[in-house]
């Protein structure tokens, strides 16, 4: 071999500088995120046209509809993994923003008790029922999580503790939109139909619908009373994210103890979790002024819509088929069954 071709061959490759291959890290978010970004504006603007649609609702279904009508390049990737994990956790912690431990005790122990019922028996439910229809534990978590708590937030959180394979994910934020949406008509009927009051309609829905927003377009067909409650009590449903998310996160340190297998352990407590404990108590103290919340709430709606916007892009037609009936048949069954544990709820502390 020729020396000078041989003194190429064998000198070792320089590497980048660490600054350099940060920045290189960086701007290849740039593309997925700034996509996400304008799925999020589109999300938000549309929301405000019909104030009846959630954000996130629409965030999702217009990034299915961009999934399953265009193809992406590859370069979009790395930012829209980073909207679908980093950016949705930021979202979910800022959620704590919108809780008061006085709104939560306010309620009352009975109505408390009911929430903490529904979202414990609820999710105990949908792993029974999904280990008898034969489903994975990751996907009935999942499932679990989002129709027990707080719809597609608590699936992404869910997910972001136990590792659930892409499919999983994506299917069971298909079901929270799609079972979720077909609540929204539901329960005003048939709180109607039982003869439930104002308040009694609203704690229904509060504490049986899946998302925040879908709880508020049922609340507001029922009237501003029922409105009213049914949001706080939705919202105490989204404060047992928090120990969810802990009891998941010891269960998956267990685990990984307990295997042979070289798993990277998740935290004790997940950071996102403690960060949205952490705003709910600042939010409680009364020092921050309504500007400062307005915009939070303003910044975690997009932060959120961005997310779901990375989600919906995941949500393709191939995908839901091939996943087979029994997640559809499992999403039916947690809808019903969280449905009647929160009615039995509703009329006995009534």
């Amino acid at each position: 071999m020729n020396s000078d071709v041989k003194s190429v061959v064998d000198k070792p490759a320089v590497a980048s500088p660490a600054p350099v291959r940060r920045w290189a890290s960086i701007t290849a978010l740039v593309p997925g995120v700034a996509l996400c970004a304008v799925g999020a504006a589109i999300a938000l603007g549309v929301g405000r046209l019909f104030s009846a649609v959630s954000p996130l609702l629409i965030a999702i279904l217009a990034g299915a509809i961009v999934a399953n009508t265009v193809t992406l390049p590859a370069k979009f990737q790395p930012g829209l993994t980073f909207s679908s994990k980093r950016l949705l956790r930021i979202g979910i912690a800022l959620l704590g923003l919108q809780l008061m431990f006085s709104d939560i005790v306010g309620l009352g122990w009975g109505v408390i008790a009911v929430v903490v019922a529904i979202v414990v028996l609820g999710i105990a439910g949908t792993m029974y029922a999904g280990k008898l229809l034969g489903l994975s534990w990751t996907q009935r978590i999942l499932i679990a999580c989002g129709f027990s708590i707080c719809g597609a937030a608590a699936v992404a959180a869910a997910d972001g503790v136990v590792n659930a394979k892409e499919e999983e994910l994506l299917t069971a934020v298909a079901l929270v939109v799609i079972f979720g949406t077909l609540m929204i008509p539901t329960i005003p009927l048939l709180a109607r139909s039982f003869g439930l009051d104002d308040v009694s309609a609203g704690m229904w829905a509060g504490g049986s619908i899946h998302e925040v927003a879908q709880v508020v377009a049922a609340g507001s067909a029922l009237g501003a009373t029922a409105l009213g409650v049914a949001t706080i009590v939705k919202l105490a449903r989204v404060l047992m994210l928090a120990p969810v998310m802990a009891f998941l996160s010891i269960r998956q340190r267990a685990m990984s103890d307990n295997s042979n297998l070289q798993v990277k352990r998740p935290p004790l407590v997940p950071l996102f979790t403690l960060a949205f404990i952490a705003f709910m108590g600042l939010r409680s103290t009364g020092l921050l002024p309504e500007e400062v919340l307005g915009v939070a709430k303003t910044v975690q709606t997009a932060l959120l819509a961005a997310a779901m916007f990375a989600l919906g892009l995941g949500v393709r037609l191939s995908v839901i088929r091939g996943v087979g009936v029994r997640p559809f048949v499992l999403a039916a069954l947690s809808t019903v069954w969280v449905a009647l544990i929160a009615l039995v709820g509703v009329v006995l502390v009534s």
